[in-house]
């Protein structure tokens, strides 16, 4: 673990994340006015769009249960899971919203103007509560409509406060692919019900919600809310939802796991790029592991007795309010806390003195417990033996190369015989046996690869590894490997 300062851990100015964070707090309070906020950040060359929330229902979720949907690959190419030609699925209430800022000429325009300015200037998308969805969207369509074509093109940046979450695992999978997921920062309140509201089935409590999106609207403590039901119903889901993802990271192969997934619907939402949680206490806990974001999620609301419920069941919407307060406070005190995987791995199961007392303290005002320690563990484990299966993996790139030239001149030469696929067949010289048994070893190590993707035992980032793109084009090796 680390303590540095925020800004230079994310690779943001601390002026953005202040101006973002001010901005999107303003355009929340006139939601319902206008589609966006565009505002030039003084004295430098960020210009900041901000999306405001909504306090409609039909903007949080659509159809039944979680409302996700896939999305259109025509607008949003990367988000599929290239493996196992899996696509994206977000939620459909976000997609809408944003989809209808996107038909907005204007929008438009002012993004490609911010794009060609020879000063070039850093777009920055930013939003709180239901802005955030909206900006994590914007900032992924900005990279495939502006940085795909042209990597060279300045980058964007999307701050969140207090977001939702917006897609699934793939979506993660895909921005990581694509090293796109160091664009996207998200501040978390402690407590803070709407960063969790996704794990649970919107359309199970959606007269509770109505009633927690008129005490945000109201923005008054004075609005009487009982949210312990809520907070209670959220928590639980998300409960399941932790526990199932834990159960898949410590490598738990019990069928009667699956078997009370296929009966018990889970949320499909995750995480996507880096958390900053804000204990509470002016510090704060930044984390890019999606696995050990998503157990934080969970772990960070926990009650130490049944008595606090009323408390923090209310905090859980005060928290949602005050992100501006919290963070000039963190920003004044500079106590910040990485967590990388290296970390993660090592990080003690109770207050121990191997760790830093500053960075001990923040982990107790995130409330961690020895299980809530032994997910991030766990988290951190998986992703090392990741890379380790992948290292495995590039030590078999060269004889995946030797084995498929080999099968190419084998190819050749047998042109001037029966053909390729009827020499594998006859198999009437040691040459041809050689050749089948070297096809077989080279499909063993191609069904190796794929099993590992299935089970998602490799880095995200494998997929877009150019290495292993550019070894052999798939539709020649699959004509060699299956004569």
């Amino acid at each position: 673990m680390a303590s540095v300062s925020l800004g230079e851990n994310l690779g943001i100015r601390e002026e953005v994340i202040k101006k973002a964070c001010s901005v999107s707090m303003k355009t929340h309070k006139s939601a319902g006015k206008q589609l966006y906020v565009a505002e030039k950040i003084r004295n430098s060359h960020e210009l900041v769009f901000s999306f405001p929330g909504s306090w409609s229902l039909s903007d949080w979720f659509i159809g039944s249960s979680f409302g996700e949907v896939k999305v259109d690959l025509e607008l949003f190419p990367s988000l599929k899971y290239i493996g196992l030609n899996q696509i994206a699925t977000v939620n459909g209430a976000f997609l809408n919203r944003f989809n209808a800022i996107l038909d907005n000429t204007q929008f438009k325009k002012e993004v490609e103007t911010a794009v060609t300015d020879r000063k070039q200037v850093q777009v920055v998308f930013t939003g709180h509560s239901l802005g955030g969805p909206i900006a994590i969207l914007a900032a992924i369509w900005f990279l495939e409509e502006y940085i795909r074509p042209d990597p060279k093109k300045m980058a964007p940046l999307c701050v969140t406060f207090g977001s939702p979450l917006v897609g699934d695992r793939i979506m993660s999978h895909a921005l990581r692919r694509e090293n796109w997921s160091r664009y996207f920062v998200n501040f978390v309140m402690r407590y803070d019900i709407v960063p969790r509201m996704s794990l649970t089935p919107l359309s199970s409590v959606e007269q509770q919600l109505r009633q927690v999106l008129n005490f945000f609207k109201a923005r008054s403590q004075e609005n009487v809310v009982e949210p312990s039901d809520f907070f209670v119903t959220v928590m639980r889901n998300a409960l399941s939802v932790v526990s199932h993802a834990a159960c898949k990271i410590m490598g738990n192969t019990n069928l009667l796991l699956e078997t009370l997934s296929n009966f018990v619907e889970l949320s499909p939402y995750r995480p996507l790029g880096t958390y900053v949680f804000c204990t509470g206490n002016e510090k704060l806990v930044v984390i890019r592991n999606p696995d050990a974001v998503l157990q934080l999620l969970f772990y960070t609301s926990q009650l130490s007795s049944e008595g606090d419920l009323p408390a923090v069941a209310r905090r859980s919407l005060i928290d949602h309010l005050s992100y501006k307060d919290e963070l000039e406070e963190c920003l004044k005190m500079q106590s910040v806390t990485f967590l990388d995987d290296h970390h993660l791995e090592a990080l003690p199961l109770s207050d121990d003195a191997s760790a830093t007392a500053e960075s001990n303290m923040a982990l107790k005002d995130l409330g961690l417990s020895a299980r809530a320690r032994l997910c991030l563990r766990a988290a951190g484990q998986l992703e090392k033996q990741k890379k380790s299966n992948q290292q495995a993996i590039d030590k078999k790139m060269e004889d995946i190369k030797n084995g498929l030239g080999k099968l190419q001149g084998y190819k050749d030469k047998c042109k001037h015989k029966v053909g390729y696929y009827d020499a594998f067949k006859i198999s009437e010289d040691k040459e041809d046996f050689e050749a089948n048994v070297n096809r077989l070893q080279l499909a063993g190590i191609w069904d190796e690869i794929i099993e590992m993707l299935k089970r998602n035992e490799l880095p995200d980032e494998f997929e877009g590894r150019k290495a292993w793109i550019d070894m052999e084009p798939s539709n020649r090796t699959a004509a060699l490997l299956s004569p």
